[in-house]
């Protein structure tokens, strides 16, 4: 197919591996690089977040902090053992000494948290001060795209800020459904599998952890202890148990997708579970999982890394659409079960990462299922009904401008709640 190298590109930009939420990880990753200059000593350190970071940061749980939670925390663990060469997975080397000096740091008072002016969604700038020296890192756009590295007013890193769609990351305008569909059907399944065999491994590992030891509400053992044993039920209570796990200090890493654990699994775990059902081979598997990855992407390409859209609601989706190609759907079948998917649950908010985000996992694969037992039984959304249009990607464009226009007013009312 036509742009073939490119979706194996932008699986493996996508596809990464993470420990815990992501955006504490990202002011850990910065943290941790402004160690590697300055060392051990500092006298303040001033924190700049725009307000979608503190959204995403403000109650979750970092991992290998035994407990701690918050921009503090994430930035101390990443001062005092982060490293940076591990990027996303920079606080998974942590053991208990550097615990109680991430305390001892924090104990001092000097990491203040500052809402940032910027006008990005997604940016974090940490200006440390050690021996009167004033040392600075900035993340923007993306998790793991470092755009300033300072020593003492020295450039060691500069790049411009562009956006994510216009940033170093392959272009996702070239994403369809259609092109999608086509991609999961014709791709030799080597070529892929290496990425996608680590997101099997991965999320179903976290979530088999989310389901036999208490973390969070325990949404995933809710669900499995009261809806009955049904493939859906399980679908729902293992994606649900994964983010149980992943929002309340696991330090079990994830395969991520469109920079989210969450959406990683939730994209993920469904699939797997019904192809472990359904007995499919390996390589159906392989080509669903791509199928729901880059349905992932394409739809948070217009919504935005970080928005007041529940990304898991994407993820959901996009799951529902593999689990259709898994029972034999075709691209009609996929189409109509994204834009029923779509319809039912687009107005789901993202009040930041905590305990709840698993809640809403289960809802949106439920929503994803639901958009496909649609339209088997002959049953669909059409055009007009609400901000559904006719053909899938006017209603995925739809979606996205909901997301990151509508929603705007929205997302600075949720950042007030939660800063009050």
């Amino acid at each position: 197919m036509k742009y073939e190298n490119e979706y194996i590109k932008i699986l493996n930009e996508e596809l990464k591996k993470a420990m815990g939420c992501t955006e504490p990880i990202a002011i850990a990753y910065a943290a941790s690089i402004l160690k590697t200059i300055i060392g051990s000593s500092f006298e303040k350190i001033d924190v700049y977040v725009s307000g979608n970071i503190i959204k995403n940061v403000k109650s979750v749980v970092v991992p290998n902090t035994n407990g701690l939670r918050g921009i503090e925390a994430a930035c101390a663990v990443g001062l005092v053992a982060g490293n940076s060469d591990l990027e996303l997975e920079c606080i998974s080397q942590v053991n208990d000494n550097d615990i109680e000096k991430c305390k001892e740091l924090l104990n001092k008072n000097i990491i203040k948290v500052i809402l940032s002016d910027s006008d990005y969604i997604f940016d974090i700038h940490i200006k440390a001060y050690s021996n009167g020296r004033l040392y600075e890192c900035r993340i923007a756009d993306y998790h793991t795209n470092v755009v300033l590295i300072k020593a003492n007013n020295n450039v060691i890193l500069e790049k411009k800020i562009t956006g994510i769609k216009n940033s170093e990351l392959t272009n996702r305008d070239i994403l369809s459904v259609e092109g999608i569909y086509e991609f999961a059907q014709s791709v030799d399944v080597n070529k892929i599998k290496d990425v996608l065999q680590s997101q099997i491994d991965l999320n179903m590992k976290i979530a088999e952890e989310g389901l036999n030891k208490p973390y969070g509400a325990n949404i995933g053992k809710t669900i499995l202890n009261n809806e009955g044993n049904s493939i859906k039920t399980k679908a729902k209570a293992y994606a649900a148990a994964g983010s149980d796990a992943r929002m309340n200090g696991c330090n079990l890493p994830v395969v991520i997708n469109s920079g989210s654990g969450n959406q990683g699994m939730t994209c993920s775990i469904p699939v797997i579970v019904y192809a472990q059902e359904l007995k499919v081979s390996e390589e159906a598997l392989y080509r669903a999982l791509a199928l729901s990855n880059l349905l992932t992407t394409h739809i948070k390409t217009d919504i935005g890394r970080l928005s007041a859209y529940c990304g898991a609601i994407a993820a959901g989706c996009a799951a529902g659409a593999a689990i259709a190609y898994l029972h034999g759907g075709g691209f009609k079948e996929i189409c109509h079960t994204l834009v029923n998917a779509l319809a039912i649950e687009s107005g789901v908010i993202c009040d930041g990462a905590k305990a709840s985000c698993a809640a809403k996992i289960a809802l949106a694969v439920d929503a994803g299922i639901l958009g496909y037992h649609m339209y088997v039984n002959g049953n669909q959304f059409k055009g007009g009904d609400g901000i559904v249009k006719k053909g899938v990607e006017n209603t995925i464009h739809n979606v996205g401008k909901l997301a990151s226009l509508g929603m705007l007013e929205t997302d600075k009312e949720i950042i007030k709640l939660m800063m009050d």
